[in-house]
């Protein structure tokens, strides 16, 4: 048997593909409800890379009430960073859409470009990460986390008793994580 060559899709995975079956059960209005999630999701990858893009560029968007050009514009307004990758082991990391630290402030911003509510407790997260990371005190800092969303901005100003509970949970987790993999070796 000689096999037809794909090149141009190996390694790619198709809407209707085998390795994401689930779709043999689905009826007609539940293909078409996640195929519309699954292009959402692919035009919130793109504005996402746009709005890095932008702010790398310092180019500002047209000031108006839409999330996109909010975010941009606040970000690039306070000199943030886009897509910087926190780290703290392996098993612990995250990649924030914007964030700056500057005279005791840590600034944490996420576009979301989806109707799902978004939860603060991601940024919450980062906030550790960071803190971890560059070996921080929250106590030591303020802090403030935004989420642009629906056209509004959410403002939350996390407290050491939010964040401290969450970089012990990361050296918790990751410590037992280590573990397991320790054993497996």
């Amino acid at each position: 048997m000689s096999w037809n060559k794909h090149s141009n899709i190996e390694g790619c995975h198709a809407f209707l593909g085998a390795s994401k079956y689930h779709w043999i059960n689905y009826s007609e209005e539940k293909l078409v409800e996640s195929y519309s999630k699954f292009k959402a999701t692919q035009k919130g990858t793109m504005l996402h890379e746009f709005a890095a893009q932008c702010i790398k560029l310092g180019q500002k968007l047209p000031k108006s009430q839409k999330t996109l050009n909010m975010y941009v514009n606040d970000a690039i307004g306070y000199r943030m960073t886009p897509e910087q990758v926190l780290y703290y082991s392996d098993n612990c990391f995250g990649t924030t859409d914007t964030i700056i630290f500057r005279n005791g402030l840590l600034r944490i911003h996420d576009y979301k470009s989806g109707v799902t509510p978004a939860h603060m407790e991601q940024l919450e997260v980062y906030a550790a990460l960071f803190c971890l990371e560059y070996k921080v005190k929250p106590a030591d800092i303020e802090m403030e986390l935004r989420i642009y969303q629906n056209d509004e901005i959410l403002f939350h100003k996390p407290t050491v008793e939010d964040i401290v509970p969450i970089i012990d949970k990361i050296i918790t987790f990751d410590k037992i994580i280590a573990k397991i993999k320790e054993q497996e070796s």
